[in-house]
């Protein structure tokens, strides 16, 4: 394969742009790479690391490349991802985009008029598992689609600093769920009914959040979804799906290193080297979705484009309503009021 030689700037030297730092610094095709970060520090660090270079966080949007990385965390997309988009070239965007509707379709709307394509950052798109499934689905080797389960498990709760600025288990973690739901089925999520519940140790009231949730929704194609999702598993980390068809039934997620125990005997082969965090499990889909960002720099379809963002965070959205008022909650008619 050709080198091409492109310059790419992360925004952002935390747990996310040291991740696509690394894995661009692997990539044939990217020559160089600049760390821009708030603290100095960190920013030099990663780019020693990586064989990189940093610049000033100030003129990290005024610095000439061929694509841009949105590594911060969602609330501090802001300023720095509309300077970003005046650029007009590929950007690998975090997700969410933001914690809004109103902002994310102003970004969407921002995004078409750069010129550039914007990659969102869902990788569960990129896991092999949950992708085969999606093709699976396509290609009508399950048949006619009954239903599908979801499991979204931290192992580890977030920090107290976290909380705040995440906007919510829903539209943190179970944007992730909802957006691979509707991947997989090639059909929005059109409806929702959504519960919550504080169940363990941490400062999740204090935020107005919660650690436990269950959501059951519906695509407009008539698929019945429900997810369950929690931000404690004493066990490991657990994040999986399961369709079932007319023809076969499938999971993705169920592997000897799911975070269970198997109470019907210890030749069913899980729950060994359990996952240990979200990176853990999603570490080669991450690779993988840096590398489909490198494909796009070179002009590859957008496998993941902002309005992905704007329709799993509606969902999102819809999801606290209904936990909210105990309805079932259309999720076209959600907005900011």
């Amino acid at each position: 394969m050709a080198t091409p030689g492109w310059t790419v700037v992360v925004v952002g030297a935390g747990r996310m742009g040291d991740i696509r730092a690394t894995d661009l610094a692997s990539d044939p095709r990217v020559s160089e790479i600049v760390i821009a970060n708030r603290t100095p520090a960190r920013a030099d660090d990663l780019a020693r690391r990586i064989n990189g270079r940093t610049v000033d966080w100030e003129k990290a949007a005024q610095t000439p490349a061929d694509a841009y990385v949105m590594a911060l965390a969602t609330d501090a997309h802001g300023d720095m991802l509309d300077q970003l988009l005046e650029r007009g070239r590929p950007i690998l965007c975090e997700k969410p985009i933001a914690l809004t509707i109103a902002d994310t379709q102003r970004i969407c709307d921002a995004v078409e008029q750069s010129g550039g394509p914007m990659q969102i950052g869902f990788q569960r798109r990129f896991d092999a598992g949950m992708a085969r499934a999606r093709n699976m689905v396509a290609h009508g080797d399950l048949g006619d689609i009954y239903d599908m389960v979801l499991a979204s498990r931290d192992h580890v709760p977030p920090g107290r600093t976290f909380i705040p600025g995440s906007g919510g288990i829903f539209r943190d973690l179970h944007v992730h769920d909802l957006d691979i739901a509707s991947w997989i089925a090639d059909s929005p999520i059109e409806f929702v009914q959504a519960t919550r519940a504080i169940r363990g140790a941490g400062d999740f009231a204090e935020f107005d959040d919660a650690d436990v949730t269950k959501i059951i929704a519906t695509t407009e194609s008539g698929i019945p979804v429900s997810i369950s999702g929690a931000r404690h598993d004493a066990r490991g980390q657990d994040v999986r799906i399961e369709v079932f068809g007319s023809k076969d039934s499938v999971s993705a997620g169920i592997t000897p290193r799911t975070p269970l125990v198997a109470l019907d005997g210890p030749e069913i082969g899980i729950n060994t080297d359990v996952y240990t965090g979200f990176i853990d499990r999603f570490r080669e889909a991450f690779r993988a979705e840096t590398t489909a960002f490198v494909d796009l720099i070179g002009g590859a379809p957008n496998p993941c484009p902002p309005q992905a963002a704007l329709e799993a965070l509606r969902a999102s959205i819809a999801c606290e309503r209904s936990a909210l008022t105990g309805e079932r909650v259309e999720v076209g008619t959600i907005t900011d009021e």
